[in-house]
C-alpha cells in the first residue's frame, strides 16, 4: 500500500514539475483522483489508457467547448458536465476524476490548446510514471492491465436495462 502512496505522490510530483500548469495547479485538480485510480485500482477499466486519456480530454474538450460557445454562465457549468457525461459514456471511456474537468475548464476560460497542455501532457506523465512505477514496484499489477477495455462494459452501465 505505502508503494502506492508513493507512486501517486510521484506521479504529481513530477507533473507539477515539468508540465507547469499555466496560471494554477488547480487546473489539474481531477488528476488527484486519477492517481487514486492509477495507483489504488490499476486493474479498473476505469483506470485503463483508453478510460483515462478519453475521459480527461473528452472532459476537458466538453468543458472548453461549452465555455468557448456560451461563456462561463452557471447554466454552462451544467450543461459542459452533461456533456462530458453523455460523451464519456457513449465512448465507453469514463474515467471518474474526469467529471471534474469540464467544470475547470469553464471556470479557467480554457482554450482549446489546453487540451495539450496542461491536460494532455499531465495524462501522459502520470500513465508513464505508473507504467514504470508498476514495474519496479513490489508485488503490483502491471499498468495497464488491459490498455483498451472500454469503461462501462456497456453504455446502459447505469440505466434500466
Amino acid at each position: 500500500m505505502l508503494w502506492c502512496v508513493i507512486g501517486a505522490a510521484a506521479s504529481l510530483l513530477v507533473i507539477l514539475y515539468f508540465v507547469d500548469p499555466p496560471d494554477s495547479p488547480l487546473l489539474l485538480a481531477s488528476l488527484g483522483g486519477s492517481a487514486v485510480f492509477l495507483f489504488g485500482l490499476t486493474r479498473a477499466a476505469a483506470a485503463q489508457p483508453r478510460a483515462l486519456f478519453g475521459g480527461h480530454l473528452g472532459g476537458s474538450f466538453a468543458g472548453i467547448a461549452c465555455y468557448q460557445a456560451f461563456g462561463d454562465a452557471p447554466w454552462v457549468y451544467v450543461l459542459a458536465v452533461g456533456v462530458t457525461l453523455v460523451l464519456l459514456l457513449v465512448t465507453r471511456t469514463v474515467h471518474p476524476p474526469a467529471g471534474a474537468d469540464p467544470v475547470i475548464m469553464v471556470h479557467a476560460h480554457a482554450a482549446f490548446g489546453a487540451l495539450w497542455q496542461p491536460v494532455g501532457a499531465s495524462v501522459l506523465v502520470m500513465a508513464a510514471v505508473c507504467f514504470v512505477w508498476s514495474r519496479v514496484g513490489p508485488a503490483m499489477a502491471r499498468y495497464p492491465v488491459k490498455t483498451l477495455d472500454p469503461s462501462p462494459p456497456t453504455v446502459f452501465w447505469g440505466a434500466w436495462e
